[in-house]
């Protein structure tokens, strides 16, 4: 079962400034973590799985 990206909670880093929406937000789910860009949240987003997620924060 996937979560709704309605209901998901969509968070930015810290590191961006206010007002700033040139930037990645994320948000997870139990079962995945979804990505968007800030600038265009009507775009479908990116889903990844929980262990993609780990192996792609592991390399960045």
């Amino acid at each position: 079962m996937t979560t709704p990206t309605a209901e998901l909670a969509w968070f930015k880093s810290s590191y961006s400034s206010t007002g700033n929406d040139n930037c990645v937000e994320v948000a997870a789910s139990p079962t995945a973590v979804h990505i968007r860009d800030s600038k265009d949240t009507d775009r479908p987003e990116v889903t990844l799985s929980l262990t993609a997620w780990a192996d792609f924060v592991a390399r960045v």
